[in-house]
């Protein structure tokens, strides 16, 4: 019998987004496909240290440890590269006892349609390109912060008893039309209309669908080992629309930051987040320093 996807959370995650691969992208980029292929080979025996998407994969990995919920999640590497230099990546999966099992190699063919034919609900990649054909496709996708200067370190052997995922608001759970007026307009334009708005739930975001999936999933668990938070720049009057939308979609999330423009930084280390989604680099790159952090593109519009 065919193993069926539906009904499971699929991750799609790229090899640079689940393992640190700083050095060999670095060989990639200055020397070409030959030299890394080469380099990954002689290297296929050496350990890869955890990426910034290692620690949320891990996570959600832990549910398929809860009984009833055995293979509720599943994991599969997306990666550009060819089956020839994966061997590095399984051995390092191994290494950790990750279940993962599954994969796409395409040998630098583009990724949507596999992420479209596994029916992935979230995938993380660091390549800006492959996480855009994402968002275009209406697949949530995040482009995961790689920079390790910045990277807070990750311990792969850390006990993991809750999984903790931050959003933005506007633009990734929910559609850009408000942040539009904002730029377009102004604060006091943005707040009136959200004012005049605040009973009509605003439209579906990228990640709206995602956090659905996460809500059913929190309500199908008994000790539910997943916690979300809103961490939104907005504030009072601006408020209202967001908690009238999320009760529109009947979907829960556990704490709501309204900072009006207070740094996002210092409230998710406090929530401990394995991962943050926002769409803008001015809240990311600084919240990166201290948690897992992915930037979530614009969906392009057709002319």
């Amino acid at each position: 019998m065919a193993y069926n996807l539906e009904n499971r959370l699929v991750i799609g995650i790229s090899s640079r987004a689940l393992f640190d691969l700083t050095e060999e992208n670095e060989i990639f980029e200055t020397q070409g496909v030959e030299a890394y292929c080469k380099y990954q080979v002689e290297h296929e025996n050496d350990l890869l240290m955890p990426g910034n998407g290692f620690m949320l994969v891990k996570a959600l990995l832990n549910i398929n440890k809860l009984p009833g919920h055995e293979g509720r999640v599943e994991v599969i590497v997306m990666s550009h590269n060819s089956p020839d230099t994966s061997l590095r990546v399984f051995n390092s999966i191994e290494h950790y006892g990750l279940d993962i099992t599954r994969a796409v190699l395409a040998s630098g063919a583009p990724l949507t349609p596999y992420l479209e034919a596994f029916q992935t609900d979230l995938y993380l990649s660091a390549d800006e390109d492959d996480v855009q054909a994402a968002i275009d496709c209406g697949i949530a996708a995040g482009i995961v912060c790689c920079d390790t200067i910045s990277t807070p370190q990750i311990n792969p052997n850390d006990d993991i008893k809750q999984i903790r995922i931050a959003f933005d608001g506007d633009a990734v759970l929910f559609s850009d039309d408000s942040e539009t007026i904002f730029k377009e307009k102004g604060l006091e334009a943005f707040e009136e209309n959200e004012r005049r708005l605040a009973k009509d739930p605003m439209k579906a975001g990228p990640f709206a669908k995602f956090l659905k999936t996460i809500s059913d999933l929190q309500r199908e668990l008994d000790e539910t080992p997943i916690r979300t938070a809103l961490v939104t720049a907005r504030s009072a009057p601006s408020h209202e629309r967001v908690i009238r939308t999320l009760r529109a979609w009947n979907v829960r999330i556990d704490e709501a930051f309204f900072l009006g423009g207070v740094t996002k930084k210092d409230v998710l280390k406090a929530f401990g987040a394995h991962i943050f989604f926002d769409d803008q680099a001015v809240h990311t790159e600084p919240a990166s320093k201290v948690v897992p952090s992915a930037r979530v593109p614009y969906k392009k519009r057709d002319p």
